[in-house]
């Protein structure tokens, strides 16, 4: 398959409430989530998890993104932009959330997901983007920066 046949199946856009059940399912398949006890499937969905993409969808600082092969999510992410008083008071872009369907990984579809959710950022005027990555995910660390990323900063994170 050539980068030019990749792109052709995979459609990016704003997720819609049709696709969360699928979006569950991709951010479910995954052993590291697993252990933090996210086994929800698509048929689970509560009042909770649809409050929060009401909640996503409603705010034009979030967006829960959706890639498509066909009519078939293939992959997601969660954008947040960020306002702040640094870097002369521009936004950042928050990335997270960034899955590829199991079967579908090693085709290059998560860097094409990744850089259109950087020039999402550079149309939106983002200074910089971010995000973190469990220390577990070794695989991801070195996906991430041969797409430019640097392990600048060490991330903290509590439970509440």
């Amino acid at each position: 398959m050539t980068a030019r046949d990749k792109l052709s199946i995979m459609q990016i856009r704003i997720a819609t409430r049709a696709d969360v059940p699928a979006v569950l399912h991709l951010l479910a398949d995954d052993d590291i989530s697993r252990t933090r006890g996210f086994g929800i499937v698509a048929e689970e969905v509560d009042a909770a998890v649809w409050a929060a993409f009401e909640a996503i969808d409603a705010d034009d600082r979030n967006e829960l993104i959706v890639a498509l092969d066909g009519d078939e999510v293939i992959g997601t992410c969660q954008l947040t932009f960020i306002p702040g008083l640094s870097r002369g008071g521009a936004e950042r872009m928050l990335i997270e959330a960034v899955r590829i369907h199991t079967a579908r990984r090693g085709q290059g579809l998560g860097g094409d997901l990744i850089r259109w959710t950087l020039d999402r950022a550079r149309e939106r005027g983002c200074a910089i983007a971010q995000l973190t990555t469990d220390k577990r995910r070794t695989d991801a660390h070195r996906f991430y920066a041969a797409l430019g990323f640097e392990a600048s900063h060490e991330g903290m994170k509590i439970l509440l």
